[in-house]
């Protein structure tokens, strides 16, 4: 019959199922599956993420490239195999959780608590005193101060006098458990935050509305369950020109309805509906019309005409014609930045045409060209666009209670104990008559044993003084 059991034990052991659970419930599992994530994240670090192919290509070479490529390190955070380490290491704290708690569980809830008096008795923390009075009337005095001190006392009757036992704290054991949980949280959240979030950019001039934003990565449209209107945008310089603060006097649309007007700032973002909007950059827009001067060098006749993108005049004398053909945001000259620059065409009389570029900071820009026609912009009605990223994260308030349960259980798993005190009383001198009882004192702790001890010695001066 016994045979047969340790058969039946032996086939349920090398069961697929068990062997699958004897694997996730190993502690190497743990340390294997962090140290991978460790090293990768430092990967993650070092590698640029979400960058551009060209990019890649210049800092790491083609091979290299196309080995990031295939392992998804240029956006690893998001990389199947990352997700799928974080979900290994998901599980395996869960089944280590269960694997040990029932064991923790008994501990915490024991049918009945019991103690060792001996055990106590040998403790290196250990005090005695004598105490001048009767047994009986010092156990009931000293039942009702460790009463009030630790917790429930159990009275036990020993061959020599009395021994009072209190505890508290068993609980704490569960402190390991809410860091489990903590983690767990921690980990769904970045998952769920992985798989169903999205981080994209979104380009607003003054007056314009948008419902769809672009993945930041791939450039995927992503339709908005509000439309985000740009009402004003405003930008501040210091003294130097650099840009001091830039605001956005946003409006959230639904349904065709405006439901409220908010003004963002850096690090101050709009957030609704799940989706947080931040202000990270802005730009010139493109004006739609602007007033151009054309001058004749050779003739020195001149006209000053507002013309809009796409119209096409007639040089002065009738000469040719020019074309307003559009403005671009950051004009780039001999590598150089000059930042907005209105573009134009002319095409003089039996010649071919050709464009210039006309930048906003430098008004004589054309003049360098020495051509036949110098062409100036003097006016035109100054705009910006705002650069907004659009974020959503629905594993967030994961995150944040994991964060919460990892503070609590790490102040209860290092800051709070199990507790034990046990007091011995016994009869003083040989008859057990003499009116002196002599008490003994100790306790336990599965931490910090130093505080465990001071507690003790204070605990014995208050015995002392009764």
């Amino acid at each position: 019959m016994n045979q047969k059991n340790e058969r039946k034990i032996l086939k349920n052991q090398n069961s697929i199922p068990n062997q699958i659970w004897m694997f996730f419930a190993s502690v190497r599992l743990t340390v294997y599956t962090l140290v991978i994530l460790a090293v990768t994240s430092i990967i993650g670090t070092v590698v640029l993420q979400n960058g551009s192919p060209q990019q890649y290509v210049n800092l790491y070479g083609q091979g290299v490239y196309n080995l990031i490529q295939v392992l998804k390190i240029d956006d690893m955070y998001h990389a199947w195999w990352y997700l799928l380490l974080l979900l290994t290491l998901c599980i395996n704290i869960v089944v280590c959780s269960i694997e040990r708690l029932t064991k923790t569980w008994k501990i915490i809830f024991p049918e009945k608590i019991t103690f060792n008096p001996k055990r106590f008795s040998v403790a290196k923390n250990k005090l005695s005193f004598d105490a001048e009075k009767d047994l009986p009337a010092l156990a009931d005095t000293y039942k009702e101060v460790l009463s009030k001190k630790v917790g429930p006392v159990i009275k036990e009757e020993t061959e020599n006098g009395v021994v009072l036992y209190a505890e508290k704290g068993r609980w704490t054991r569960l402190g390991v458990y809410v860091v489990h949980a903590s983690v767990i949280l921690l980990l769904v959240g970045a998952l769920i935050g992985a798989l169903f979030g999205f981080k994209a950019s979104l380009r607003l001039d003054e007056g314009q509305s948008a419902d769809t934003v672009f993945d930041s990565k791939t450039r995927m449209p992503i339709k908005l369950p509000f439309a985000i209107q740009c009402n004003e945008f405003e930008v501040r310089f210091y003294d130097t020109g650099a840009p001091e603060e830039f605001r956005s006097s946003l409006t959230i649309i639904e349904k065709g309805q405006e439901s409220f007007t908010q003004d963002i700032r850096v690090n101050h973002p709009l957030r609704y509906l799940g989706i947080n909007i931040f202000q990270s950059s802005y730009g010139t827009a493109s004006p739609n019309e602007a007033v151009f001067q054309i001058t004749d060098n050779i003739t020195q006749d001149s006209l000053t005409q507002t013309i809009q993108v796409g119209q096409t005049i007639a040089l002065p004398g009738d000469q040719g014609s020019f074309k307003f053909e559009g403005f671009l945001p950051n004009f780039d000259f001999r590598g150089h930045n000059l930042g907005g620059a209105f573009f134009g065409r002319i095409t003089p009389k039996d010649k071919e045409s050709f464009q210039i570029a006309l930048p906003v900071k430098f008004p004589t820009f054309d003049k360098m060209r020495k051509g036949q026609f110098n062409v100036v912009v003097t006016d035109f009605q100054e705009s910006y666009y705002t650069g907004l990223q659009v974020t959503r994260d629905p594993g967030i308030w994961y995150v944040y209670a994991g964060f919460m349960l990892m503070i609590i259980g790490c102040w209860v798993t290092f800051f709070i104990s199990h507790q034990s005190v046990c007091i011995g009383l016994e009869r003083s001198g040989n008859d057990g008559n003499s009116g002196r009882t002599r008490v003994w004192i100790s306790g336990k702790a599965n931490r910090n044993t130093h505080g465990m001890t001071l507690k003790i010695k204070k605990l014995a001066t208050v015995l002392k003084d009764i």
